[in-house]
């Protein structure tokens, strides 16, 4: 539970954080390629033999620019080689803030994407997501990082327990309240939304690349990194400046622009405020960007 209060934030803060970005961020100043000064990327990197991956950001309940981004690779991959493998490459946080969440999913379970390979890693709001299935009381925590919006996408309504802890009563019917809305929900949930949750990996990797959501844990082999760490760490994987033996492509901080540098590519740029979804596209030894 430590992780999760300590990792809530509310959608002030998070604008403050893409307000903010980071010193070497990206700028995206067109809606086509958005690109680091190259003298600062020293390290070579390079994607499969015949195969082009697509990696893309934090999602967070905006279809609308899914549909966007989808469209804008697909328009991208015409004219990569004939007989190349396509290979999309979704870092988690699919859902949560913003309220096309369930659309998301339902777009994933459709036949948009038949045409590639497909990859669905794990983001730490999915697992929120499935802590809120085996556990009724975590709802009221949940919804303080964006899991309301998600409930509303399936047509729930969280309790409004705000004055729950004036009486002993008032606390358990709160408790109730959740119960109650938690039944329904699971009662409700499609199966293929269920199976989908739970299908989710902790990381991928292709070529010199290793794809996660979160980041991970300095100075530890890639077997010995724990999936807490890979969906929740944040400033110790950041901060450090040793390289990976591969370079780590990575959301679940939000910047203002898409950061690139020998070590780590970070693609989360705050879609649910920002408007900015963002994907970052290996082909041979190249590495360029897209976004909405």
């Amino acid at each position: 539970m430590e992780q999760f209060g300590r990792l809530t934030r509310s959608a002030t803060s998070l604008r403050a954080r893409i307000r903010a970005g980071a010193a070497s961020s990206a700028s995206i100043d067109t809606p086509e390629l958005a690109q680091p000064a190259p003298s600062a990327i020293t390290r070579i990197t390079t994607a499969p033999d015949g195969e082009c991956l697509y990696a893309i950001g934090d999602i967070h309940g905006r279809r609308d620019l899914l549909e966007r981004l989808v469209e804008e690779i697909e328009t991208d991959s015409a004219s990569l080689p004939e007989g190349t493998t396509v290979t999309l490459v979704f870092l988690g946080d699919y859902i949560d803030r913003g309220l096309q969440s369930r659309n998301v999913i339902e777009f994933f379970l459709g036949d948009r994407l038949d045409k590639f390979n497909t990859v669905f890693l794990m983001g730490n709001h999915e697992e929120a997501f499935l802590k809120f299935l085996d556990d009724a009381s975590f709802g009221s925590q949940w919804v303080r990082f964006g899991g309301g919006e998600t409930l509303y996408s399936y047509g729930f309504q969280p309790p409004n327990t705000r004055g729950s802890l004036g009486s002993h009563d008032a606390m358990a019917a709160a408790r109730d309240a959740w119960t109650t809305l938690w039944s329904a929900f699971r009662e409700k949930l499609p199966e293929t939304h269920l199976d989908f949750y739970r299908s989710l990996k902790p990381y991928y990797a292709a070529g010199d690349y290793l794809f996660v959501h979160a980041g991970l844990r300095p100075e530890k082999s890639i077997q010995e990194q724990t999936v807490r760490d890979m969906l929740w760490i944040r400033d110790e994987f950041l901060d450090d400046t040793k390289q990976f033996s591969h370079l780590i492509v990575h959301g679940h901080t939000p910047a203002e622009g898409i950061f690139r540098d020998n070590r780590r590519i970070g693609l989360d740029t705050g879609a649910f405020l920002s408007g900015k979804l963002s994907a970052a596209k290996f082909f041979g030894t190249n590495i360029t960007f897209l976004t909405t």
